[in-house]
């Protein structure tokens, strides 16, 4: 008897539905959670609510995520991560690309910006150093002035600001110079801390993961504000 049109020969592979929605919400956790060591099952609710993945439902109501959705999951949580983008800027580039478009990618033209090809890479110290180069006494005297971080591996911002490092050494403008960068830093930090109060008393996860990108998007307007202000001063001193 002759095989039906549509069946499958035995030598053919099974190729996987990259749209199945097949993972739970503990098994994307664990397929993250080395990357993206933050990630919470509140903060994945809390993406849906703001509408940037949109899982399935089981009748019993389970949320569950396609491939699709983790390869979203991933880039989204890199662009907050490496990026500093709020999601609302998120969001809208994902509508773009929902839509068909064909939009540029959100901060990598940002002068400096981190590559997002490159989302998710680490470097050992030894990397950095090379990759910046950089001398190794100018990464230990950006520690010691608390530009940097000292860490087990480092991603593509503090690659980015070492290469800043590197170039501003050239212009007689050392670490030690930028510490009051820090000073500054923890006085906005005061000003994010007081404004997510009323958000912060309340201790249900959803809330906690609320407050976490409201500083986020706090952070990504002072820093509109401090480099409108730079520029500013900048037309002061331009010959």
């Amino acid at each position: 008897m002759a095989a039906a049109p549509n069946a499958r020969r035995s030598s053919e592979p099974i190729v996987a539905d990259a749209t199945a929605p097949v993972l739970g919400i503990g098994q994307v956790l664990a397929k993250l959670s080395t990357e993206f060591p933050e990630l919470t099952p509140s903060k994945l609710r809390f993406l849906e609510e703001r509408g940037l993945v949109h899982p399935a439902r089981t009748p019993s109501g389970y949320r569950k995520f396609s491939q699709n959705d983790l390869s979203r999951l991933k880039l989204i949580l890199g662009l907050q991560r490496d990026c500093y983008l709020p999601l609302a800027v998120i969001k809208d580039y994902l509508a773009d690309v929902d839509a068909g478009l064909n939009p540029p990618m959100p901060g990598a033209a940002l002068p400096g910006g981190p590559s997002l090809l490159q989302t998710g890479r680490r470097l050992s110290r030894d990397e950095l150093t090379r990759e910046a180069g950089a001398t190794p006494m100018l990464v230990q005297d950006a520690f010691s002035s608390h530009v940097l971080v000292p860490a087990d591996s480092y991603g593509e911002e503090s690659l980015v600001v070492l290469k800043a490092l590197v170039e501003l050494q050239r212009s007689g403008i050392e670490p030690r110079h930028l510490r009051g960068f820090r000073q500054a830093t923890e006085r906005e930090l005061g000003l994010i801390e007081s404004a997510l109060m009323p958000v912060a008393r309340r201790r249900d996860p959803s809330s906690r993961a609320k407050a976490a990108e409201l500083a986020r998007e706090i952070a990504g307007q002072l820093e509109v504000v401090r480099s409108s202000l730079i520029r500013s001063a900048l037309g002061r001193i331009a010959p």
